[in-house]
């Protein structure tokens, strides 16, 4: 009986850590995304858009993983095949922007995209320390895990991006990163799709 208490109280207390820091990491990202999307609209950066949608997908996916940190196993893989898919709806918005830019190109502002991608590293790597802990407790927090990891390579992509930017006084470097962040996004919503429904599988044997 006591050791049936120990259990409980073992998971509640992980429960609460997880929602502490997914309340946080939420916090960061909502507000990055206000910040950045900003920058990516004055400075006419496809680059930078991928990058503030990242923050929004990310907003949503903490949002969701603290809705499922005290469901089932089930439920949680439901959840991330969500995730999954919000990321793979991102990799769309930010194809159909390169689509346009390669139509109607423009020259983005590489100060504000250096300003803003590192103002976006910094948010990111805080995410990144405070999910690190979180990465291997189940699903719903490797999922979160993963995404916190692309904003990272999406924010230093941006950067790189903003000196070929400034350096070949040319858009196409914003176009070729932006296009290179999509098949990251893919690629990640695509794990994270596949490893949900195995989830769901295993979870209806």
């Amino acid at each position: 009986m006591a050791s049936c208490c120990e259990n409980n109280c073992a998971i509640e207390k992980l429960r609460e850590r997880q929602r502490g820091t997914l309340k946080a990491v939420l916090v960061i990202n909502a507000v990055m995304f206000v910040v950045i999307v900003g920058g990516a609209v004055y400075g006419k950066s496809t680059a930078l858009l991928s990058d503030s949608l990242d923050n929004l997908g990310d907003a949503l996916t903490y949002g969701l993983s603290l809705y499922a940190v005290s469901k089932e196993a089930a439920t949680k893989a439901k959840v991330a095949l969500f995730k999954g898919s919000l990321i793979l709806i991102g990799a769309c918005v930010v194809l159909a922007q390169i689509i346009q830019r390669l139509i109607e190109p423009v020259l983005p502002s590489y100060e504000i995209m250096g300003i803003f991608s590192l103002a976006g590293l910094a948010a990111n790597s805080l995410c990144l320390f405070l999910l690190w802990k979180h990465r291997n407790e189940d699903i719903n927090m490797s999922s979160v895990w993963e995404c916190s990891r692309n904003d990272i390579a999406s924010n230093l992509s941006v950067f790189i991006t903003a000196g070929a930017v400034w350096y070949f006084e040319s858009g196409w470097a914003d176009i070729v990163v932006a296009s290179c962040l999509v098949m990251l996004l893919l690629n990640s919503s695509f794990r994270v799709i596949r490893s949900a429904l195995k989830e769901i599988n295993y979870s209806k044997i």
